[in-house]
C-alpha cells in the first residue's frame, strides 16, 4: 500500500516538474499548459501500461507474414495502475484550470 502511494506521488512530481520545465522553456504559465501536458502524460502512461491494441496487432501481423505462423491476436486490455491514476488526476486538475482560464476566472497574464 505504501509503495503504491509513493509511485503515485513520484508520478505527480515528475509530471509537474516536466510541465514546469516546458512552461519555462516556452515562457508561458504552468497552468496554461497543464491540461495539454496532462493529456500527453495520460496517453503515454495508458499506452505503456496496457496490453494488446493496434501496435501489438501490427507486430503480430508482421511476424505472421515473415514466419508463416499465425499467432493468436490479443485484444486491447487496459491495466490501470497508480501511475495511470496519477496522470489522469493531473489531467483533471489541468482541465479545471484550463476551464477557469477560458472563463476568465483566473485572469490572463
Amino acid at each position: 500500500m505504501k509503495k503504491n502511494i509513493i509511485i503515485f506521488l513520484i508520478t505527480l512530481i515528475i509530471e509537474s516538474g516536466l510541465t514546469f520545465l516546458i512552461a519555462s522553456l516556452l515562457s508561458i504559465r504552468f497552468i496554461e499548459i497543464m491540461f495539454f501536458a496532462g493529456a500527453a502524460f495520460s496517453a503515454f502512461t495508458i499506452w505503456f501500461s496496457s496490453s494488446g491494441g493496434a501496435m501489438t496487432k501490427f507486430i503480430d501481423s508482421q511476424t505472421s507474414a515473415r514466419t508463416g505462423l499465425i499467432t493468436e491476436r490479443e485484444d486491447f486490455k487496459l491495466q490501470p495502475n497508480y501511475a495511470v491514476f496519477a496522470s489522469i488526476l493531473f489531467l483533471i486538475i489541468g482541465l479545471i484550470f484550463f476551464i477557469l482560464l477560458l472563463t476568465k476566472v483566473i485572469p490572463p497574464a
